[in-house]
């Protein structure tokens, strides 16, 4: 699917209204995955490319991702459309990559059969983020993992590598009803 986004009509004028255009994947082709496939087989997937990556990931822009079992690394350069009305990314922006930086490092530990849900992210923004950002990286880690929960930490970089925002996700560890 191919959407475009239009600036709204009276909000600016055209000499500077920008206009976006993005596709994404039918994210049930991804998701049949989940129950026969571990989560670090998945994710590599993504990363070679073999599957899409889920729609919020092309939505925000994301242009890559690399995954090992316990670590996940998200990349995504810092862009103008990712702005709030103070001329810095948006900290739901921000949320997004730490929150998919640490629900997929868990990922990364499950077997097939085996799923998990976000059950909070406590965030914490350090810096300001802005295109001069460069092309940011999300690292997240496991910090701890049981057979119900699994604790996992992400920490947010610019293309310095100064730090921009941390957060810690506990997320809930399940069987994936078979179909």
């Amino acid at each position: 699917m191919t959407e475009t986004q239009e600036q709204a009509p009276g909000l600016a004028d055209d000499s500077t209204s920008r206009s976006r255009t993005f596709s994404w994947t039918d994210p049930a082709l991804t998701a049949a995955r989940i129950g026969s496939t571990p989560g670090l087989e998945m994710l590599r997937a993504m990363q070679g490319g073999e599957i899409p990556a889920p729609p919020i990931l092309q939505l925000v822009g994301a242009t890559g991702l690399e995954a090992e079992e316990g670590r996940v690394t998200v990349f995504m350069p810092a862009a103008e459309f990712h702005y709030n009305p103070l001329g810095t990314v948006h900290g739901g922006i921000i949320a997004t990559l730490l929150d998919t930086a640490a629900g997929c490092t868990v990922h990364s530990t499950l077997p097939a059969g085996v799923g998990y849900t976000s059950l909070d992210l406590m965030t914490r923004f350090i810096k300001p983020v802005t295109t001069k950002s460069g092309l940011l990286r999300c690292e997240g880690t496991i910090i701890s993992r049981g057979r119900r929960t699994a604790v996992a930490e992400s920490r947010l970089f610019d293309e310095r590598g100064t730090l921009l925002a941390q957060a810690t996700s506990t997320c809930l560890i399940f069987e994936v009803p078979q179909a």
